[in-house]
């Protein structure tokens, strides 16, 4: 078992100002695995003061010596590539294989990207009588979630350290664990004290700490819509900057001349990735009427393949949900969608036979869905895909778009030119065009309720800068 019993402020491993702890639950085995303080607003105030105080410094370290720093991240998370991916396998329940690439090697991709990025952007350029600056935002609060625990976390640390500024980091307290290991890389490369601070807790106690703190000059917030709207409540009372990365309930348009094997296999790879915990996941499938029954057909047929099972096994393809509340959720939601009519094509919310312990739910796919229900309106975050019929492509795009969220979309067609203008037409901040792969450096973030702000590349080194003009 971890046992965690101190936070990381201002350059050293220190006892929390409460005696509380957190235990850290196995997705798979529902036994405790691992043990972190909760922190209370103290221990915020604590981790604040010693960024407040090291930002000058850090703010004027030259961006190479800053971009060195994050090499040396880099190179530290490599060498913890499968401490890290089976801390989260444990966590959150996302078979082995697909952790080793995704939940430890794609953060550890994005810290190096910093690298580069870092170097190469344009922190002055003249424009005309004046001198524009990019300047380090200050303090920044980063409050990150469950389902990719350390690539969130890195999503947001690494450009702001490349920014020039300080951090408080508050992890999800259902998988935190990972965010101790990067600390221990931070620690171990002797980044400056202050620069980096670790705070454990409840995202009421220290969460609200942070967004609410009148020395965080920026808080970068990745959630549910529900609590990303607490968040910007609270930091709007000493307007700070807020970037928010929220809900979604992507759509992913077949067209007619699309393959439908090929279109539909990358549409339940998508929809069942981490156990459909994926805030991108495609979970609303549009089929043209006319293909409709083949389209149900072959999703049922592929879903069937998603082995549920321990992650750790070679042969899972669906490990269990990060929780029991969240499995009763995802059933919770299964049971409504019969209610209001949809049909269950396979699974359904029952625990899966010969899984006893573990936080299982069975792969389930919906036909005859109105995307005015609720299964296909609300963000389940489980393995639940909804397969809604539309006549026209005017129609499939506006049941892509009728929706309060706009983070992510794909399209799959036969004639790629016209499945991108289709994909131009939807209201997404991402749009994957056959089933193209994720991008690390391309802006990632959301329209209307799925938040504002972008992620990773540029884009999010943009984020932690403020704008200077010098008239000269």
């Amino acid at each position: 078992m971890q046992d965690r019993g101190k936070l990381y402020i201002d350059g050293a491993w220190v006892a929390p100002a409460g005696t509380g702890t957190i235990d850290v639950v196995n997705a798979t085995t529902e036994q405790v695995m691992g043990r972190v303080p909760e922190g209370t607003a103290t221990d915020v105030d604590a981790a604040v003061a010693a960024a407040k105080g090291a930002f000058a410094e850090w703010s004027a370290t030259p961006v190479e010596e800053r971009a060195k720093y994050l090499q040396r991240l880099q190179e530290g998370l490599n060498a913890r590539m499968q401490d890290i991916a089976e801390t989260v396998t444990g966590e959150v329940g996302m078979p082995l294989g697909l952790s080793q690439v995704i939940q430890a090697g794609l953060p550890a991709m994005v810290m190096g990207s910093y690298v580069d990025i870092a170097n190469q952007f344009p922190f002055e350029e003249t424009i005309g009588n004046s001198m524009v600056v990019r300047e380090p935002l200050g303090v920044v609060g980063c409050i990150t979630p469950w389902n990719y625990p350390l690539h969130q976390v890195v999503c947001k640390v690494a450009p702001a350290l490349a920014a020039g500024c300080t951090v408080v980091l508050k992890p999800s307290e259902v998988a935190p664990l990972s965010a101790f290991v990067l600390t221990d890389v931070v620690d171990d490369v002797g980044l400056p004290a202050g620069v980096f601070n670790l705070v454990t807790g409840y995202g009421p106690v220290v969460g609200e700490a942070i967004a609410s703190h009148p020395d965080v000059d920026m808080v970068s917030f990745t959630g549910s819509t529900r609590a990303g709207k607490r968040v910007a409540e609270l930091a709007a009372q000493t307007v700070k900057k807020v970037a928010l990365e929220l809900g979604g309930k992507s759509p992913f348009v077949i067209l007619e001349d699309a393959p439908v094997d090929e279109a539909v296999k990358a549409g339940i790879s998508s929809c069942f990735l981490n156990g459909g915990q994926t805030c991108i996941a495609w979970t609303r499938m549009l089929a043209p009427r006319s293909r409709y029954d083949e389209i149900v057909a072959k999703a049922k047929e592929i879903a069937e393949t998603f082995t549920v099972g321990d992650p750790t096994d070679a042969d899972t393809r669906l490990g269990p949900l990060i929780s029991d509340t969240q499995r009763e959720r995802v059933r919770s939601y299964i049971n409504t969608g019969i209610q209001e009519g949809a049909r269950v094509v396979t699974g359904g919310p029952e625990q899966p036979d010969g899984l006893e312990r573990g936080y299982f739910v069975k792969p389930t796919v919906f036909a005859e869905v109105r995307n005015d229900m609720t299964i296909a309106q609300e963000e389940i975050f489980g393995p639940v895909l909804a397969i809604i019929p539309y006549d026209d492509e005017d129609e499939a795009v506006r049941i892509a778009n009728d929706t309060i969220y706009g983070l992510h979309a794909g399209v799959f067609g036969g004639d790629k030119e016209h499945a991108t203008e289709v994909a131009r037409r939807i209201r997404a901040g991402q749009v994957d065009i056959n089933g193209q792969n994720f991008n690390p450096l391309a802006p990632f973030g959301g329209y209307k309720q799925s938040g504002y702000g972008r992620e990773l590349g540029k884009f999010g080194l943009e984020e932690y800068l403020e704008t200077k003009s010098l008239q000269l």
